[in-house]
């Protein structure tokens, strides 16, 4: 099967529960089909827009915001949400660098995970549901794209905290420099597409929260896990919305 018709199957596999066409197993296909996770996030940014734009006319605001946020969970079956926990558990609740991987590898959910989990379940939804109509494709599209970028740096440049096996593993220090290079030239010219002259507040926002984070897991595990990119995808995309509500 060609590269380019295989690779954005298997990142639309790994990130959605949307129905793809059987393909055979690939230890690498992950790490080379990473350039196309932002155009994931634009398929889902520009879905849950449409989904807001229908339900609009029939509903008042945190209704209707309500409804997008359980889309945006459901279609990618709460992977970005559970690595968010998964790390609030191991950074919270560990000291040194094997206790945190053993609690993020214990797949029961902890104090810090779900207060984790609650507090961006509430900050999304309050987000989204204050964003002003005229800027909420913009502002979603945007989070969506970003979010999912921030993969490509994090998997080019970060080491795996784990040598055996996981997600990080499949992309920590995988990624091809074209793969980086294509991805952002996308995500750029997707972002600049939305949000116009106003483009560099969410670049610059997602590029602060990729290198804050990848900083952090450096200095606690060594590098990063397949959690740490769920993590990173989570705040992004909380702070994209803030942009959005804050710089108007």
């Amino acid at each position: 099967m060609k590269s380019w018709f295989r690779e954005p199957i298997v990142a639309l596999q790994f990130m959605t529960r949307l129905p793809m066409p059987s393909i055979g197993f690939d230890p690498d296909g992950l790490s080379h089909a990473a350039k196309y996770l932002p155009l994931v996030g634009l398929v889902i940014g520009l879905a849950a827009s449409l989904l807001s734009h229908l339900l609009t006319p029939h509903l008042s605001r945190a209704p209707a915001a309500l409804l997008v946020l359980t889309f945006l969970v459901m279609v990618t079956g709460a992977l970005h949400e559970d690595g968010l926990a998964d790390s609030a558990d191991g950074f919270g609740g560990g000291w040194e660098r094997g206790q945190v991987l053993a609690i993020m590898r214990d797949s029961r959910i902890g104090s810090y995970g779900a207060i984790a989990i609650v507090l961006s379940l509430l900050a999304r939804f309050l987000l989204l549901s204050t964003l002003s109509p005229d800027r909420f494709t913009a502002v979603v599209v945007s989070a969506q794209v970003l979010c999912r970028w921030t993969t490509l740096p994090l998997g080019r440049w970060m080491r795996p905290a784990r040598e055996d096996d996981g997600q990080g593993v499949r992309i920590a220090q995988r990624v091809p420099p074209g793969s980086l290079f294509i991805g952002t030239v996308f995500t750029a010219a997707a972002v600049v597409w939305a949000f116009r002259t106003e483009a560099w507040v969410p670049a610059i926002v997602s590029i602060g929260v990729t290198l804050v984070s990848g900083l952090y897991f450096q200095h606690r595990i060594g590098g990063v896990t397949g959690d740490c990119f769920g993590a990173t995808n989570q705040l992004t995309e909380i702070a994209v919305y803030f942009c959005g509500v804050w710089h108007r």
